[in-house]
């Protein structure tokens, strides 16, 4: 392929809580049919990339690995018949695209279930070992490989490549929990548990949807305070109340029921037994923070006594990343997602950004690899 150098440059993962290392990964020289090849411009950093750097996420990881999975690419070669997105959109070398995890369309989870998330031969990036072939299955890389079987949506010209990033994780998995959750209404109040990028991203989403009020729970203040900017209508101070004040606080607003919906994306286990007193009897509790290893003590009897309806949200498909995109080009002016990116890093700075992540010491940092 004129133009395109023999290898690419990368963050490689070879054993848990090591720094990375920056090495030269080998770029396909042919592609498959339906494949792309993307040179990279933007990835930002998840949290889930500081869980899987450091060992301690509940899914399975072939090291070593590139890490990063939230990242926005320029086509620079097309593999016969990938001349259209996942939605219909045309592509041609030169446009953005973000790219989904794949599913095989032929497990039960593909087909009689219609989960895709959930299939069992799914090739998952980050996940998947960079020795073997196409390599380059994770964001912190100047190329990027988009296999056949992933999903690919043409980012917006009027998205940035930092939100663009963020789309193809964060906030694609906020928009499959709304989805999950089947709708937000106009009487409903919502109890937000974190305010990460996730919590920031469902804050908006509740907001614009329709819920009559929105309650963001989270430390530190600075971040509570961006909630207010995504829509929150109370913020609780996870440092200045405890949990007895925040039950009373969220009936107080709703007279005495609690909740109508909590979404959880703290990733804190202990969140999980104060959502569930938070939301009211008949409720909906979401979760979708929990990724980790983590236990926690929790009341059955709650679940049963007050007919609460527990959902679980996992990752999201190609509909999810559109729509993410698709909320961000048509809010971007009202609603402040730029103040989410907090630090912009070069590749050779990726270790710095991972610590800080780990140290909450950012919302959401950007590894800027060119464009």
């Amino acid at each position: 392929m004129k133009g395109i150098p023999e290898f690419s440059r990368a963050a490689v993962l070879r054993q848990f809580k090591a720094p990375v290392c920056i090495e030269e990964v080998p770029i396909p020289r042919e592609l498959e049919p339906g494949a792309l090849l993307t040179k990279i411009e933007t990835c930002s950093i998840c949290g889930t990339d500081v869980h899987l750097w450091q060992g301690s996420l509940s899914l399975k990881v072939d090291l070593p690995v590139i890490l990063g999975h939230e990242m926005v690419g320029r086509i620079v070669a097309m593999g016969p018949g990938a001349d259209r997105d996942s939605v219909g959109q045309d592509l041609r070398v030169g446009d953005r695209v973000t790219w989904t995890h794949t599913s095989c369309g032929r497990c039960y989870f593909c087909t009689v279930a219609r989960e895709p998330t959930l299939c069992q031969h799914s090739r998952m990036y980050m996940y998947t070992c960079m020795e073997v072939f196409p390599h380059l299955m994770g964001g912190f890389s100047e190329y990027g490989y988009v296999v056949p079987e992933s999903g690919r949506v043409r980012v917006p010209d009027d998205v940035p490549n930092e939100l663009a990033s963020m789309a193809s994780c964060a906030f694609r998995s906020v928009m499959n929990a709304f989805d999950v959750l089947e709708g937000v209404g106009t009487t409903d109040t919502v109890v937000i548990q974190g305010v990460g990028p996730l919590g920031l991203l469902a804050t908006a989403v509740a907001k614009v949807a329709g819920a009559r009020r929105v309650v963001a729970i989270g430390a530190p203040d600075a971040r509570l305070a961006l909630a207010g900017e995504f829509g929150a209508d109370e913020a609780l101070s996870l440092e200045r109340t405890t949990h007895a004040e925040r039950l009373e606080r969220v009936r107080a607003l709703t007279d005495g029921r609690g909740a109508d919906i909590v979404m959880e994306f703290t990733g804190h286990p202990g969140a999980f037994a104060e959502g569930i007193d938070l939301a009211r009897r008949g409720g909906r509790y979401l979760v979708v923070g929990q990724l980790g290893q983590g236990t926690t003590t929790i009341k059955p009897a709650l679940i049963v006594s007050k007919n609460l309806r527990i959902l679980g949200s996992f990752s999201g498909q190609a509909k999810a990343y559109w729509k993410a995109l698709d909320f961000l080009s048509r809010h971007g002016s009202a609603i402040p997602f730029g103040r989410m990116i907090t630090n912009r890093y070069r590749l050779d700075e990726a270790n710095v950004a991972l610590a800080r992540m780990r140290d909450l010491q950012e919302i959401k940092p950007v590894l800027t690899l060119g464009g």
